[in-house]
Parts: structure tokens; C-alpha cells; sequence
């Protein structure tokens, strides 16, 4: 069957109708359909590297300056300073991630410290839920952030898609499901693959009419969504065949594999531009680390799993010509609490660093350390720098061309731009007028008294323009706003009254419009 004249017609479907067969899995919402290729005047990619369960960032991303207190809030857990991997004075990785060390000092991998979200939700799937769809975490939405920025491009999909101008799928999600972060408002814009040398094609009922009904209505989504399939495996196998692979990749490695998928697709010139790969088993109560042995157990493995495929997959872009055209991203639901808990793991927690691979990031840690307190409570975790809407929304507009505004429509009006990508930008305007944005700081700002009883002032010094500072409690949640407005350059005051708040550790953060992004401890007596 000819892609250009596969698709007859395309009706509304009143249920979610799972698609699966032999190597493919099309999961499909109300009008679901399939894919095609992007019309932006780009060639970028961006692949999504999900970390399921919640990945213990201080176990990874090590604040070596930090350690003296972080050795005593999780003396189980806690790696030997000596055998820390260097990334510069203050900062360290775990001993297992030489992959990404090289990357890092080659100018191929960056880091963003302590990515998380006001109101933090410790349950996995709430959590997972607003990572993925980029919801307030009050808010339930239907659709991912992904799947809003192809929807703006692309309103009527799935109808004429795909077509000979758009030929292939605009995302993939490698394994059995596709991945939320693709879900628009119609139809998932992800398609599911394990093996693209194994897509079974549908059979093809005969193209009688069919009544205007529900079932009929079914009956026209199951001919369309059986028609797509069949064109996209058309694509895919052919862009298979012709792929190849030059690195060489870890043989017991799921993710791995998985990103040698992605590879073989990106050299056999599938034009898809989002793929989803996911790895799993961060959620690390218990055996969190060997205990003769804290550089081994559990999460060594992981990270080693993650950093060998990341750069395996890294090596085979360079070796293909494809390194400045793809860019990496991970993500996970929650950090770890900072105490470490009796059973040689950690428990939920809320922020937790980020990693960013690819031939347009230029080995640099985005923000400051987190600070590890004299005296962390129970449950205490590592306070957001970060909010993720703003690196997702810094990506879309740096990497896939998208413009400011849409970027407050898709994600949060408050959006503040990050200059998270050192290079390769799509709009070379929009970086020369961002010249003054600095994610680094210092920002000016302390506190007094602190600790403190009653009251307490947050004193300020402001360059201009837009500036957010709110208070967070030691679970993530964002106890007050003291400001969010628009405040031209000097110093200001800022009075707090935590007279019933319960005594322990807060924070207060300090966000500025593309610029520094900070957060400094408070104590409450």
C-alpha cells in the first residue's frame, strides 16, 4: 500500500483502543492516529531518557563541597570522598560514570542542578504524571508537554497524516508503551517499537461504508489506525535496512539497546524528531548500595547502565556525523530524601539533577550545589533551583525553534527562559539578545536573622526585570510568594512572618527572568 493514499477517512472514536501486535504497540486515545514528519525547517532531534522510580541525584551528581554534612545525614549510603569522579572543585559523579565524566570534559554532557516543581508529589505516578503532562501539581491535564507543542504545529492530526510531506512518525517510544509525554489533545503522537525489523502488518478490512454511528465510528478509527500502521512500518523498515551503527554498544544493556534503536533510525534517515527511551528501577528503598562495599549495589548499576549506553550512543553520533543535530535529556519523578534510611537505601524525596548530552552542550554544571544542612530531619530532601517547565520550555525554544510565548501557552504563563544550551541554538537572534542571562548568579541575596524565631527579612539586590522569591519547606512545597513582579535594579527587603511555622529546615528561592536561579537555607528555631 502507497503511503500517499492510505488514509480514506477519519472519524471521532468515543473509546481508548489499544493496537498491538508483533513488535508494535499503538496506543491510541479518543482519535487516535498516527504520525508524520515535522514541518519546522530543523533536522534536530531530541531524545528523552526517562528514569523510572526516582533517581537518587546526590548519589549521582555529588556535591563534594558539601560532604562533610552529607557523610552525616547518610553515613549508610554515602560515597568514599576519595573515590568521587572530579567534574571540577565542588562537584563530583559517581565512580561508575566515566562515560559521562568523558563526555563532560569533552564538552558533550552538562548537568542542571536540582530540577524539581513547587508543591512536590512524593507518590510515583501523581509525580510521573506532572513530569510528563507539565502540570501545575494541583492540576490534572490530559495531554504532555510534548504532545501540546506538535498539536500547535499540526492542529488537525491525525486526519491526512501521514502524507508524502510529512512520511514518518513524529515521535517513538522505544518498548511496549507509548510514552504520555506525547499525548496531544486528539491522538498520542508517539508511536511504540521494540524491534523495527519485527512490525507485523495489520490486515485491511474491505472499504465498504459505514454507518453513522458509534460503531461506525470505531469500525473507521480500527481501518484508519490499521492503514497508518502499515505505513509507518513501511518507513521504518526502510530506514532500518538502511541504518547502521558504528559504536559499539554494552551487549547486556536494555537501554542500551534501546538507543542503538534510535541510532539506527537516525542513519537510515527516519525523519521522526522526538524519541522516548526509558530504564527503570531507581526507586531504591532498600540496597540502595553494597554494604562492605558503597560504590557497588543497586544504583551503581544503574548509573553505570545509564552512562555506558549514553555514551555508546553519544560515540555512534559522533562516528555518524549526526553529534550537533540530537540532543539528550533525563528525567525522573522525584530525587531521594538527603537522610539516608536502615536499610541501606533512600526514601522519596523531591529535587534532583538533570543531564544534557549532545555535540551543542559545552560541559558545564548549570546552577549551585544544593545545600546539605548541619541537621536534616527525617524526610527532609534537596529544595528545587530549578522548575522543569523551565528547562522543557528552554529546550523547545533552543533547540526546536519554538517562540516565547508559546512556550507560556504550553507550559506556565510564568515561564522564565534558561540559557541551558550553550550553543547551536536555532535562532542565533535570540541568544545575541539573551547575552545578559546568567544561570550561574551569584545572586545577591541573605537572610536575617537566620536562623530566626518569628520574623525574618530577605534582603535583596536586583539587576531589573521580572523575579519570582517564594519560601519552600524541607518536603518541596511552596509555603509563601513574597514576590513575583516585574522590580526595576536596587535593593530590596522582603519581611517573613513564620511564627507558626513548625521549627526545621526551609528556603527560600530567588528566580530571576533569564538569569540566576538560587536557593538558600533558612532555619527555623
Amino acid at each position: 500500500m502507497k503511503r500517499r493514499s492510505f488514509i480514506k477517512s477519519t472519524a471521532g472514536a468515543a473509546v481508548s483502543l489499544p493496537f498491538i501486535f508483533p513488535g508494535m504497540k499503538l496506543a491510541a486515545l479518543p482519535d487516535s492516529g498516527l504520525f508524520g514528519r515535522m514541518r519546522d525547517q530543523t533536522d534536530r532531534i531530541l531524545v528523552i531518557i526517562q528514569l523510572n522510580g526516582g533517581n537518587d541525584g546526590l548519589n549521582m551528581l555529588v556535591p563534594k563541597d558539601q560532604y562533610a554534612n552529607l557523610l552525616k545525614a547518610r553515613p549508610e549510603v554515602a560515597l568514599p570522598e576519595n573515590q568521587i569522579l572530579d567534574l571540577n572543585t565542588e562537584t563530583g559523579l559517581h565512580p561508575v560514570m566515566t562515560g559521562i565524566q568523558n563526555l563532560f570534559q569533552d564538552g558533550r554532557a552538562a548537568f542542571v542542578q536540582s530540577v524539581g516543581y513547587p508543591n512536590q508529589n512524593r507518590s510515583h505516578f501523581r509525580s510521573m504524571d506532572i513530569w510528563t503532562s507539565a502540570s501545575p501539581a494541583d492540576a490534572y491535564w490530559g495531554t504532555g508537554w510534548v504532545g501540546r507543542y506538535l498539536d500547535n504545529r499540526f492542529p488537525t492530526y491525525p486526519e491526512g497524516y501521514p502524507s508524502d510531506e510529512h512520511p514518518d512518525p513524529f515521535a517513538i517510544s522505544i518498548g511496549n508503551t507509548v510514552s504520555e509525554t506525547c499525548q496531544g489533545v486528539a491522538t498520542n503522537f508517539s508511536l511504540s517499537l521494540q524491534d523495527p525489523f519485527k512490525l507485523t502488518q495489520l490486515f485491511e478490512d474491505e472499504e465498504d461504508s459505514v454507518p453513522d454511528s458509534r460503531y461506525g465510528r470505531e469500525l473507521s478509527y480500527l481501518r484508519t489506525t490499521a492503514a497508518q500502521s502499515n505505513a509507518f512500518r513501511e518507513s521504518i523498515l526502510e530506514a532500518a535496512n538502511m541504518g547502521n551503527n558504528l559504536a559499539d554498544y554494552p551487549r547486556q544493556n536494555p537501554l542500551a539497546r534501546q538507543l542503538e534503536t534510535v541510532a539506527l533510525l537516525i542513519s537510515g534517515g527516519l525523519q521522526t524528531r522526538i524519541y522516548v527511551v526509558s530504564l527503570g528501577g531507581f526507586d531504591t528503598h532498600a540496597n540502595q548500595v553494597d554494604r562492605s562495599e558503597p560504590t557497588q549495589g543497586q544504583h551503581a548499576e544503574l548509573l553505570l547502565e545509564l552512562s555506558e549506553a549514553i555514551s555508546a550512543f553519544a560515540a555512534d553520533m559522533e562516528q555518524l556525523g549526526h553529534a550537533d543535530r540530537v540532543l539528550g535529556m533525563t528525567f525522573s519523578e522525584f530525587g531521594r530524601q538527603i537522610r539516608s534510611n536502615k536499610s541501606m537505601g533512600t526514601d522519596h524525596g523531591t529535587a534532583a539533577p538533570l543531564i544534557l548530552f549532545g555535540g551543542c552542550t559545552q560541559g558545564e554544571i548549570i546552577g549551585h550545589n544544593p545545600t546539605i544542612p548541619d541537621d536534616v530531619a527525617p524526610q527532609d530532601g534537596v529544595p528545587m533551583q530549578f522548575d522543569f517547565r523551565d528547562v522543557y520550555g528552554s529546550v523547545l525554544m533552543d533547540w526546536l525553534g519554538a517562540e516565547e510565548q508559546e512556550i507560556k501557552g504550553i507550559l506556565h504563563p510564568n515561564f522564565q527562559y534558561l540559557p541551558v544550551l550553550a550553543g547551536c541554538q536555532t535562532d542565533p537572534a535570540r541568544l545575541n539578545n539573551r547575552q545578559g542571562a546568567r544561570l550561574e548568579g551569584p545572586v545577591e541575596a541573605s537572610a536575617f536573622p537566620n536562623p530566626f524565631a518569628d520574623w525574618t527579612t530577605i534582603a535583596y539586590q536586583h539587576p531589573g526585570g521580572p523575579v519570582k522569591i517564594s519560601i519552600l519547606d524541607s518536603l518541596g512545597r511552596e509555603v509563601q510568594v513574597l514576590s513575583s513582579q516585574n522590580l526595576g535594579p536596587g535593593k530590596y527587603q522582603f519581611p517573613f512572618e513564620g511564627r507558626g511555622l513548625a521549627p526545621g529546615n526551609y528556603y527560600f528561592r530567588v528566580a530571576q527572568e533569564g538569569g540566576a536561579q538560587q536557593t538558600f537555607h533558612l532555619v527555623k528555631q
